[in-house]
């Protein structure tokens, strides 16, 4: 797939079939609609295209919103990579760019400098000024423009609906199970091992403490999950636990995510780790004393392990 950061040189002579959305997740209803796409572009035989954004356009329109994220960019790229699209062109969001009507998004931007012969939109999706115009609209201006506007085909299988708000409340909920589904795939998380207050250690249980600040995710729901890790750049991935919450047996005052990797003890202060999260095993308690802690998190091992053993043919 070739990325392209959209700029002022940029003119395509290959004639394109897109389509355009902020694809936060690259969940499965984003899939349906790409592989819409390149089937549309094979037929035609032009080259597919997903049109995308470097950042979310309410960042812009709004300064103090701050997006829960199901992706950061370079994930959504690689992400969007592995649906078979032949190029993704990142769109560098910005108060004029929010400013364009619809049809002068499409005449400026699409026809006049991306070469998109045919457009495949998301049934639910808008853009243009206030997003004020409709698919109608769009297909008038692609008529007089020589760009063929379709809607794509709804995608929701076994009547389950799939978006990324929607994901994004199951997430909030905890209820990763759901949130995987419509995915396609475990969420995962990836942040920088720092220091903690080393209390797992104490009872019997180190840690890799994940810094919240350097998470661009959303985070689930405090609780107990199962987890897969890996570490830096490696493809091997660990099974453990991880806890988020405030540590509320200690009298805890700020967030932790604290991953226990199963069968690992190297020093892995300061690097990488990327956490998938498989299910949620229980919420935040807060325990009498720490010996209590401890019973409990041992017996949230095992029964991370049994689920892992009998899941294993997935993972």
């Amino acid at each position: 797939m070739k990325t392209i950061y959209f700029n002022s040189d940029v003119h395509l002579t290959t004639p394109q079939v897109a389509t355009i959305g902020f694809f936060d997740g690259v969940h499965r209803g984003h899939q349906f609609i790409l592989k819409q796409v390149c089937q549309a572009a094979k037929e035609a035989g032009m080259e597919s295209m997903v049109i995308t954004f470097d950042r979310h356009p309410r960042q812009v329109l709004h300064e103090d919103y701050q997006p829960q994220l199901l992706t950061t960019l370079s994930e959504k790229i690689r992400l969007l990579e592995l649906t078979g699209i032949d190029c993704c062109v990142i769109l560098p969001f910005s108060t004029d760019m929010a400013a364009l009507s619809a049809q002068m998004f499409m005449q400026s931007i699409l026809k006049d400098r991306l070469n998109v012969r045919q457009l495949l939109i998301g049934y639910d999706n808008r853009f243009g000024h206030n997003r004020a115009e409709g698919f109608e609209d769009y297909v008038r201006y692609g008529r007089q423009m020589g760009i063929r506007v379709a809607h794509n085909t709804v995608f929701e299988p076994q009547g389950l609906h799939i978006s990324s708000s929607a994901i994004r409340k199951y997430i909030e909920q905890g209820n990763i199970s759901m949130a995987n589904e419509c995915l396609g795939r475990p969420y995962q998380i990836t942040s920088t091992v720092v220091n903690g207050f080393h209390e797992g250690r104490k009872i019997g249980f180190p840690t890799a403490n994940l810094d919240p600040q350097f998470i661009s995710t959303m985070l689930p729901a405090n609780g107990v999950y199962a987890v897969l890790a890996s570490i830096g750049n490696e493809d091997t991935w660990h099974e453990g636990m991880m806890n988020i919450g405030f540590r509320p047996t200690f009298k805890g005052q700020t967030l932790s995510v604290e991953v226990n990797i199963f069968n690992f003890n190297e020093d892995i202060y300061g690097r990488q780790v990327t956490v998938r999260i498989i299910r949620h095993m229980r919420d935040e308690h807060k325990f009498s004393s720490p010996e209590q802690l401890s019973q409990q998190i041992t017996d949230d091992r095992q029964h991370i392990r049994d689920f892992f053993e009998q899941q294993k043919h997935q993972f």
